[in-house]
């Protein structure tokens, strides 16, 4: 017997199949299908030339089965009866019991805020789930949301299509931070000597403003930045050994520069406080496990 690729058959010939064997008639599987005679017999033509057999012989008004037709009829049923009730299966989600890893989209800086809480809540509920952390371009995001490469994502309000979902997750103040001992941390400090120092900008791109950076170019101002760097603890290193200062989101300030180094003060500027949202592709909106980490990340957990 020769070998039979599946992906090159109609699953559909089995369920003319299945209705042959149930009626022991054409025109009645016809009937039961809701197809007409010939296309019932056109299908069957097809399914003896794929199985090299019969199947199905003429006796009087009945169509009988070959041998071969009996030997194939129980898995076929079981096999149609399986997808059938998987396609009308309502799909759960159990995270107790669980097997899955997510995949989040988040810039430096927002891994230490978002993932020692979200993950906690997790292995509290879901042992078996893993999450795993990327930094994804701005300008990938959207791209690989749709490819299904990133489950959810988080970073400020984005222009995005209609096909990414998008959801508030919370507003951040920006504070400056400054070494201990720096000679502005003697006292209040002002718009004046905020603008008159010398400033280290975290980004990932080459060139191009920070997101502080519009917002005092709105008033007029700019400030002189001689450093550019990449993440946020290289950035408070250099901070705490220099007189530069650094814009940072407080909740950041907060867990990464402690006081004994670090100096933190109000931004001296009415500045608008980052807005930070979690996006993801509509295709994910109803698939239960997402919906389950979604609810999870925007249930308002403690930063």
């Amino acid at each position: 017997m020769h070998e039979i690729d599946i992906s090159r058959l109609d699953l559909n010939l089995f369920v003319v199949f299945d209705a042959i064997y149930r009626e022991g008639s054409i025109s009645l599987a016809a009937r039961r299908l809701n197809l007409t005679q010939p296309a019932v017999s056109h299908a069957l033509g097809r399914l003896r030339e794929r199985l090299d057999d019969a199947l199905f012989v003429r006796r009087g008004r009945q169509m009988a089965p070959t041998p071969r037709a009996r030997q194939l009829v129980e898995p076929v049923r079981r096999a149609l009866e399986g997808l059938q009730g998987c396609l009308n299966e309502e799909p759960v989600f159990d995270p107790a019991a669980a097997r899955r890893t997510f995949v989040i989209g988040l810039r430096d800086g927002l891994e230490a805020c978002v993932l020692p809480q979200l993950t906690r809540a997790v292995l509290a509920r879901a042992p078996g789930v893993d999450l795993q952390s990327l930094l994804v371009p701005r300008r990938e995001l959207a791209q690989e949301l749709a490819a299904g490469r990133l489950d959810l994502a988080m970073d400020v309000q984005l222009p995005v299509s209609a096909d990414i979902q998008q959801e508030p997750f919370m507003d951040v103040p920006l504070v400056v931070l400054m070494r201990k001992g720096h000679p502005l941390a003697r006292s209040r400090l002002t718009a004046e000597r905020y603008l008159a120092a010398d400033h280290v900008l975290v980004s990932s791109r080459r060139r191009g403003p920070g997101l502080e950076d519009f917002g005092l170019a709105q008033h007029g101002h700019r400030r002189s930045i001689p450093l550019r760097c990449q993440h946020y603890q290289a950035a408070m290193e250099v901070v705490a050994s220099t007189d530069l200062l650094l814009t940072a989101p407080e909740v950041l300030a907060r867990m990464l520069a402690p006081s004994s180094r670090f100096h933190v003060q109000a931004l001296p500027l009415e500045l608008p406080s980052m807005s930070l949202y979690v996006y993801w592709h509509r295709d994910q909106q109803q698939d239960p496990g997402h919906a389950w980490l979604r609810q999870l990340m925007l249930s308002g957990q403690e930063m």
